[in-house]
């Protein structure tokens, strides 16, 4: 089994939840021996301010910006590690034109979906997003409506984190498997298989608490068994010290799932490397 060398998640200060140097991130990359970095940054339309006052326009991407100190830095390391342009777009139903055209109006690497919102309401602010409601109804919610972003927008490479919600729920995945919710994540898998759209690994959940990645190994494994191949490997790392963390389980955890490949996307085109 060959080491998981690219990490296709990544955030830096030209996100808003980042303070980090986009080149302290990179050098970062290359001490621990990685051979591809995309960057994804937030861009997230009609995020709402949050419940404490946050503004919600932190998430609106200065693509221009991020662009050009990208390219400065890509061939300034160029003979060290390959560095690609993607984005990370926060889905909504009532955003789908704007995500469709900001999609279209930079030529990205890697675009990777996710909902970071349901309905309005971000899992992140826990206590907020689950004000009458119980844990199990506030999952079932969010699965539901990942199926209606997918339903309505298609302009992605990979969904990302694809069980988000249960990060930050009440009781993180204490009480939480796929069989549980199989109902309504099945469905979700059907829809990404039949629009050829893939999913990521992403580590960043076992350093919040968590026991298992995002999405959970038993939908990763469910991905697979439908004959699902596309799949990509990310940290989510904001700062440079959590850069590819768990990378030797998340291998391993691709192995036992059945993978026998995951993917870096190059000019939106998915390249297979082998496990």
């Amino acid at each position: 089994m060959s080491i998981i060398t690219a990490d296709c998640h990544l955030h830096s200060h030209h996100s808003g939840d980042s303070e980090a140097p986009m080149e302290d991130m990179i050098r970062r990359g290359i001490e621990l021996g990685l051979k591809t970095m995309c960057f994804t940054e937030h861009n997230d339309f009609d995020y709402p301010d949050g419940p404490n006052g946050e503004s919600g326009s932190i998430f609106l991407l200065n693509a221009d910006s991020y662009l050009y100190e990208l390219i400065t830095l890509k061939e300034k390391y160029a003979d060290q590690i390959q560095i690609l342009f993607g984005v990370e777009l926060g889905l909504q139903p009532e955003c789908m034109r704007k995500n469709a055209v900001f999609a279209k109006s930079y030529d990205f690497d890697f675009i990777i979906g996710s909902s970071h919102l349901c309905h309005g309401r971000d899992p992140y602010y826990t206590k907020h997003f689950y004000e009458g409601i119980t844990e199990e109804e506030g999952y079932r919610e969010y699965f539901v409506s990942i199926l209606e972003n997918i339903k309505k927008f298609q302009n992605f490479d990979v969904y990302g984190h694809l069980d988000y919600v249960v990060r930050y729920g009440p009781t993180k995945d204490d009480n939480y498997c796929y069989e549980k919710y199989k109902d309504v994540i099945d469905p979700i898998l059907e829809e990404l298989l039949e629009k050829e759209k893939g999913i990521e690994l992403n580590t960043s959940a076992v350093g919040r608490g968590m026991r298992d990645f995002n999405p959970c190994k038993d939908i990763l494994k469910r991905y697979r068994e439908l004959g699902g191949e596309l799949i990509t490997v990310g940290s989510d790392a904001h700062r440079p010290e959590h850069i590819a963390t768990e990378y030797a389980r998340a291998a391993e955890t691709l192995v036992d799932c059945g993978f026998k490949y995951y993917c870096v996307y190059e000019k939106r085109v998915p390249h297979f490397i082998k496990l």
